[in-house]
């Protein structure tokens, strides 16, 4: 069954899950800064760690070429060990991750998290990777329709697997699906459209266990992702929040109790070095000022926001530095705003 948000956002600070680091103990400890932590995703560290790579453990018909960097579907194969997995479909152990596919995964469900406000997990969302997957001939499998009812019937699970493992640490626990590649389906180019999606991704939703929850750094259609049955929603302020905030469907969407994570401090270094406590928090309150000029009490947007960094980063020259000081610029900004609104 469904289940609400049951903590309010306050201002808390939390992260998107992929990090720069290649020292396990080092990125736990980043995260685990965060008033929601999270179990960090280590792409440099592993192959295996790639978001789209990680997510497909136990699927039927993957193939995954470390050397190479490439994984796809192999549709003899898939077809071969389909019918062995859907024996094993409600198996809870088909969907949790082996040490393989993280490292940092079981370290986190070691440690004691009751005492934070909650704790986060994630995964790719089927959209995203859907459109990224391609079988062995290149084709992307969002355009097998065998394969793609699968992915979101084995990600759904995944994301209730996870929900379970990360209640028992934390009972406020959510997870959300991080879907980058999202923006494409409005384009022309993409042969399976935002209605189809619209269609499938509010199914996939209805069977999620806990909060529902959808991260983006890209910018969609506004209206559609609105208009999605979640209860999270977390995007790029930093580069959106702007024309974000024009659209009526925000207003409606705090007004049900959901909640925002604003992701306004950046991760690359030329925009880090430009922001400071003050000018972030002068860009935020803008955006939310908008939204109470169109009706919304200003404790409603507070009391369910989150502030996050603006995206993930594994780009930037200096590695870790820089990812490492957005997320403790987060934290301070969270405590300076905090003190403005009285929370």
């Amino acid at each position: 069954m469904h289940g609400r948000l049951n903590f309010r956002g306050d201002l808390s600070t939390t992260a998107m899950g992929i990090m720069p680091h290649e020292d396990v103990r080092k990125a736990l400890d980043v995260a685990l800064q965060m008033d929601i932590p999270f179990w960090p995703q280590l792409p440099r560290l592993s192959y295996y760690e790639d978001m789209y790579v990680q997510v497909m453990e136990m699927f039927p018909g993957v193939v995954i070429d470390e050397e190479h960097m490439r994984i796809f579907i192999d549709s003899g194969k898939f077809l071969h060990d389909l019918p062995q997995y859907l024996e094993r479909e409600d198996d809870p152990g088909l969907y949790g991750f082996s040490t393989k596919f993280s490292r940092v995964y079981g370290h986190f469900l070691s440690l004691d998290l009751s005492s934070y406000r909650s704790v986060r997990g994630q995964v790719i969302s089927p959209v995203s990777l859907s459109l990224k997957i391609t079988d062995e001939n290149g084709k992307p499998i969002v355009y097998n329709d065998e394969m793609r009812a699968l992915i979101f019937s084995f990600i759904q699970k995944k994301v209730n697997v996870q929900y379970r493992e990360l209640c028992l640490k934390n009972s406020n626990a959510f997870v959300w699906v991080d879907d980058p590649g999202l923006e494409f389906v409005f384009s022309a180019m993409c042969g399976y459209d935002h209605l189809k999606a619209k269609d499938e991704l509010t199914a996939f939703f209805g069977g999620i266990e806990g909060p529902r929850g959808l991260h983006l750094c890209g910018r969609p259609d506004w209206d559609f992702l609105l208009s999605l049955n979640i209860d999270i929603l977390s995007f790029n302020a930093y580069a959106f929040g702007d024309i974000f905030v024009t659209y009526d469907k925000v207003k409606t969407f705090l007004e049900k109790g959901n909640m925002i994570s604003w992701g306004i401090v950046p991760t690359y270094y030329e925009e880090f070095s430009r922001e400071d406590v003050k000018s972030l928090a002068e860009r935020l309150e803008n955006m939310w000022r908008h939204l109470v000029r169109n009706g919304l009490d200003m404790e409603i947007i507070t009391g369910n926001s989150m502030l996050a960094p603006a995206t993930c980063n594994l780009m930037n020259a200096d590695k870790t530095a820089t990812v490492e000081r957005s997320f403790l610029l987060v934290n301070e900004l969270s405590d300076y705003v905090k003190e403005r609104y009285r929370i």
